[in-house]
C-alpha cells in the first residue's frame, strides 16, 4: 500500500480469490479509497481447478470487485500475455502457491517467457516452488512488488541456492518474513513471506529485512490453528516498512553477509529465535539446593535405619 489509481493486482495461483478480496476490502476499509479510485484498480488472477476457477469468478462478481479471472495452468499455459507474446506486467503480485507441486518441467525446457533466463538449471519436477517465484518476478512491471507465501524449505534447501543467488544479485529481494506454524487451513507447517521488488528504495538497496513474526508474542492459539494477533499485524508490517532492527524480532541484513553464507535466507541466521532464557533468582535457587540436600539427608537417615532393622550392612 498505498494502491494508487490505474493499479494492477495479479494474483497467479488464485484459488477460490480470497488473496485479491482482500486486498480489494483493504482499498475500501483502510484506504477509503473513493468510487472512481475504486473502479480504476484492475484485479486478475489465474487458476488451474475448473470448480475452484468458478468459484473464483463469482466471488469477484459478489463483491463488486473490477477484475477477470481466467483458467488454466499459469506455469505451462500463462493466460495473461500480450499481444506479442510476452507476459503481462502489474504492480503488484499476490500468491500463496501449493507447496512443492509438480510442474511441467519437460514442456518449459526452451521457456518462450523467459522466466528461467539466468539460472543454470531449472526447479526439480517434483518441486515447483521456484518455478512459481521465478514466473511472479517476471510477471513484475519496472516498480512491481510481489508478496508470496512460501515453505521455509524455499529459504535454505541446498539445491535450490542457485534461484536464491539469481535473485539476490539482481537485488530483487526486499524481505523475508517468518510466520507461524499451523497459521493457513489444511497445511500446519510453518510458512513465510517473500517479498520482491523491482524497484528497491536507494536506501534499502543491497539489503533484505529479516523478521521473526513466529514468535509467540505475535500470535494466538485455537482449537485447529493459530491466528496472527490483530495488533501483531500492523506491528509487522511497521517493522517492514521502517526498515527496523529490532532485537529478537527484524534485522536488516546487507547482502554481502547474505552471499558469505551461500545465498542461505534462514531467518534464524539472522535474527535470534531462540526462546530467551528466564532469569535466575539466585538466592530462590540456592534455598531449593538446601531444602533438597534437607530432605536427601532425611531419606539416607530413614533408609540406613531400615537396613540396620533388616540386619543388612
Amino acid at each position: 500500500e498505498p494502491y494508487e489509481k490505474n493499479t494492477s493486482i495479479h494474483d497467479p495461483t488464485a484459488g477460490s480469490g480470497g488473496m485479491l478480496i482482500q486486498v480489494a476490502e483493504h482499498l475500501q476499509k483502510v484506504q477509503q479509497v473513493d468510487e472512481e479510485h475504486w473502479r480504476s484498480i484492475r484485479f486478475t488472477g489465474q487458476e488451474i481447478n475448473d470448480t475452484v476457477y468458478a468459484m473464483a469468478q463469482m466471488n469477484l462478481a459478489i463483491h463488486d470487485v473490477n477484475g477477470e479471472i481466467r483458467k488454466g495452468d499459469s506455469l505451462g499455459n500463462p493466460q495473461f500475455t500480450t499481444d506479442d507474446n510476452q507476459l503481462e506486467t502489474h504492480d503488484y503480485v499476490l500468491a500463496n502457491f501449493p507447496f512443492s507441486a509438480r510442474w511441467p518441467k519437460d514442456d518449459l525446457e526452451d521457456d518462450p517467457f523467459h522466466r528461467f533466463d539466468g539460472v543454470d538449471k531449472l526447479p526439480r519436477k517434483d518441486r515447483g516452488d521456484y518455478a512459481f517465484i521465478l514466473h511472479m518476478a517476471k510477471q513484475l512491471n519496472e516498480t512491481g512488488q510481489a508478496a508470496i507465501v512460501i515453505p521455509h524449505g524455499v529459504l535454505f534447501r541446498k539445491h535450490e541456492s542457485v534461484f536464491r543467488e539469481h535473485l539476490i544479485n539482481q537485488d530483487l529481494i526486499e524481505g523475508v518474513i517468518g510466520l507461524p506454524e499451523n497459521l493457513f487451513q489444511n497445511n500446519s507447517i510453518p510458512a513465510a513471506i517473500l517479498v520482491l521488488n523491482a524497484e528497491k528504495p536507494e536506501d534499502r538497496e543491497d539489503e533484505i529485512q529479516f523478521i521473526h513474526a513466529a514468535d509467540e508474542e505475535f500470535y494466538k492459539e485455537l482449537s485447529n490453528q493459530n491466528e496472527l494477533l490483530d495488533e501483531s499485524i500492523p506491528e509487522i508490517a511497521d517493522l517492514f516498512n521502517q526498515w527496523e532492527t529490532v532485537e529478537r524480532k527484524s534485522r536488516t541484513v546487507n547482502i554481502e553477509e547474505i552471499q558469505e553464507n551461500d545465498y542461505n535466507l534462514n531467518i534464524a541466521l539472522y535474527v535470534d529465535t531462540t526462546e530467551p532464557e528466564e532469569d535466575i533468582d539466585v538466592a530462590e535457587e540456592l534455598k531449593t539446593l538446601r531444602d533438597l540436600q534437607e530432605e536427601r539427608d532425611r531419606i539416607e537417615e530413614r533408609l540406613t535405619k531400615h537396613m540396620r532393622e533388616l540386619d543388612y550392612e
